[in-house]
């Protein structure tokens, strides 16, 4: 090797060890290798132990789920661990999380990063841990659900700056998510609470465990465009979102850009709009009888369109899209593809149609909503009556999906000839060319049930 060479050599490895040393500055270990000091534990009764300067957590059989939990609390940080767990054992990384005695006797609660070794692979998501479920499963992150790795060490970037929440497994982003519930709370290693007896005894190790809460700008790492922004907060545009294309359907506050479905004005009754929320009132369950349904005034072709929807006992309700308001003048509600939203359980519409092809997410009367995300899955991700619920549908020409919760329910094509096929043994049958219009209104149903929807948007292609 020449000198220049040598040279060139030892200037790289000196950049290359800057930029580490640089990345290294500000770090602190949360967990000294040694014992529990600076922790304690919450609720169950796994046994956790350390060795060879790893913390291991060991399941037990019929005790609740157990923490690890810090005694600090962290508002702003980056979190660094090394993960390593039984195969049949699920687990979990708490972070910004609580534990007071007026919520649910001091019950563990609040955001948790996913371990995950089944074969739902949902590693690395953001679940609400013993509050609302899931913020961001991986169903649309099909990339995400590929970064861990069974019975390795698995390494995990977590990112909670301002009201976003990241988290990388392997340098793969797995969660993108906006929300802003809680912004200070414990870190807590979970060992998940079991039932089985081939369960008990499985481990779940943590290493390497080290925080930064300060300068975090110097350690952030930029997002991939295959971890989708999940933004919870209530009729807002992220930045994220605006450069995506998203905008507001409804801005949350006033009727504009909406009117009724069978005149060119808002309703004067049956609906309300209140603290961000737009609600259809009760009226007897009647379809289109009181307010009657609201329809945009603009039309869409190729659109994603996202809409939280809570529902009230009993209630049933829909979001239809490519709707003509000329094709029914009469009584009842404007005809198009509809979104199903409905209360399976009370609601008898559930039990009608065929093989529940009128049950929540469904497409109305045509094709049955089922979990196509997670193989073999016992449902479809509702989050149940009173709580608020995600629908996303989207259209690429015929091309059509409909998602709950983040879950693929449905997928079709609009100018198919099963579609056809379907349409011709359905109520839909009377109309010509039913589904098919190159572009149409989006509805928001009176049904005559209380619902409740937010967050309307949309973007288009």
């Amino acid at each position: 090797m020449g000198i220049k060479q040598f040279t060139f050599t030892i200037l790289i490895l000196a950049i290359a060890f800057n930029g580490f040393a640089q990345d290294d500055e500000g770090w602190e270990q949360l967990f000294n290798g040694k014992d529990f000091t600076g922790f304690k534990q919450l609720n169950g009764e796994a046994e956790y132990k350390v060795e060879n300067g790893e913390m291991v957590g060991i399941s037990k059989l019929n005790t609740p789920n157990s923490f690890m939990a810090t005694e600090k609390t962290y508002s702003d940080f980056i979190l660094e661990v090394e993960v390593k767990v039984h195969p049949l054992l699920n687990s979990g990384i708490q972070i910004r999380s609580l534990s007071t005695p007026e919520y649910r006797d001091g019950r563990v609660h609040g955001y948790q990063v996913e371990i995950d070794p089944s074969e739902r692979a949902y590693s690395g998501g953001i679940y609400d841990e013993a509050r609302r479920g899931w913020l961001y499963n991986l169903g649309r992150n099909q990339k995400g659900r590929t970064a861990f790795k069974q019975g390795e060490w698995n390494k995990y970037h977590i990112e909670c700056i301002g009201n976003t929440i990241r988290t990388w497994i392997n340098g793969i982003q797995c969660a993108n998510l906006i929300d802003d519930m809680t912004a200070e709370g414990f870190i807590a290693f979970q060992v998940h609470g079991i039932g089985r007896e081939e369960q008990a005894g499985t481990t779940v190790r943590w290493k390497n465990i080290r925080i930064k809460t300060k300068d975090l700008a110097a350690s952030s790492w930029e997002n991939q465009p295959h971890a989708e922004v999940v933004n919870l907060i209530p009729n807002t545009i992220s930045p994220e979102e605006k450069r995506a294309g998203w905008r507001l359907l409804w801005d949350g506050k006033t009727s504009d850009g909406w009117r009724s479905a069978k005149s060119d004005k808002f309703p004067e009754k049956g609906w309300e709009m209140t603290d961000g929320v737009l609600t259809v009132l009760e009226s007897g369950g009647g379809e289109s009888e009181n307010g009657g349904d609201i329809v945009t005034i603009d039309k869409f072709s190729s659109f994603e369109l996202q809409v939280d929807f809570k529902i009230t006992e009993g209630a049933n309700s829909g979001i239809k899209y490519f709707v003509d308001p000329e094709l029914n003048k009469g009584s009842g509600s404007a005809i198009g593809l509809e979104f199903q939203v409905l209360d399976d359980k009370e609601h008898p519409d559930a039990k009608m149609g065929v093989n529940g092809n009128r049950t929540v997410g469904s497409l109305y009367d045509l094709i049955t909503a089922e979990n196509l995300s997670i193989p073999g899955a016992r449902n479809k991700g509702f989050a149940g009556v009173g709580n608020w619920n995600h629908a996303r549908i989207v259209v690429k020409g015929n091309h059509v999906e409909h998602w709950l919760n983040n879950n693929l329910v449905v997928t079709f094509d609009r100018n198919s000839q099963m579609f056809r096929a379907l349409v011709a043994y359905s109520k839909y049958k009377k109309w010509e060319n039913f589904g098919q219009i190159p572009e149409g209104h989006i509805l928001l149903q009176d049904h005559g049930n209380t619902v409740h929807f937010r967050s309307v948007k949309i973007r288009e292609f």
